[in-house]
């Protein structure tokens, strides 16, 4: 079997990005028992986009997001980074927390762009920890196109994912070269 490297350097590789999944499952703290098994931490989306590029050759990164009027210059920053962004309409709650999931339209997304005969990949890299896209991955496991999983944090993962165990990647054995910390160099070592 050839390395995952060489198998994705002749795909046309796509990956979509549940944006509030990835940032939520990273940087909050989650404790057990009383006990603090895990300490969040920030992600630098510059580099992240590095690392999709260079890890999985992947041609378009589309980055799902609420949008939020103020946000304006992160969705600027992001797309400065090569991030094609995808908005969702907000809403607020009653406790005023802003609304936005993304979900369905990283399904229909991804399923659009597969059978157009324009824009169509061989292989989704899917960014979320959300058992909401079960239906999706089985989906493309039918069609038999290639797919990764890459969990932002393990251990708020829903168990639904363990079927697709084979295409899962876990980005907080990444941290140390992902994390965002100030005045650090943008580059990710390849490894």
């Amino acid at each position: 079997m050839l390395p995952l490297h060489m198998v994705t350097k002749f795909l046309k590789v796509y990956a979509f990005i549940d944006s509030q999944n990835l940032n939520y499952s990273i940087k909050k703290d989650i404790v057990r028992r009383n006990k603090r098994v895990y300490v969040g931490w920030k992600i630098d989306m510059q580099l992240f986009y590095v690392y999709l590029k260079d890890k999985f050759r992947v041609k378009k990164v589309f980055l799902f997001i609420g949008y939020v009027p103020e946000n304006k210059r992160m969705y600027d920053s992001f797309k400065s980074f090569g991030y094609e962004l995808i908005f969702k309409p907000t809403i607020k709650d009653p406790a005023g927390k802003v609304k936005g999931n993304v979900d369905a339209e990283i399904v229909l997304h991804s399923v659009r762009l597969k059978y157009d005969e324009y824009d169509e990949y061989e292989k989704g890299i899917f960014v979320s920890g959300d058992g909401d896209f079960h239906c999706l991955y089985e989906f493309l496991e039918e069609e038999k196109r290639p797919f990764h999983i890459i969990i932002p944090n393990q251990l708020t993962a829903s168990s639904l994912l363990r079927k697709f165990d084979k295409s899962k990647i876990f980005i907080q054995r990444k941290r140390e070269i992902l994390e965002f910390k100030t005045g650090r160099r943008r580059s990710v070592p390849r490894r």
